[in-house]
């Protein structure tokens, strides 16, 4: 049980860090549009489309 316990952990901690990465990947991008730097743009979208 104590094993089941740490995998439905170690399952949500990856869920948590994932859409933490994801928002701020987000807000990256946001501000890679502000500063009109398209090849960060570009680099980050490629990113996130791997993670997402």
């Amino acid at each position: 049980m104590a094993a089941l316990n740490a995998f439905y952990a170690e399952l949500l901690l990856d869920k948590v860090l994932r859409d933490f990465r994801i928002k701020q990947m987000k807000l990256e991008i946001d501000r890679s549009l502000q500063d009109r730097n398209k090849e960060e743009f570009f680099r980050l979208t490629e990113e996130l489309k791997r993670i997402s």
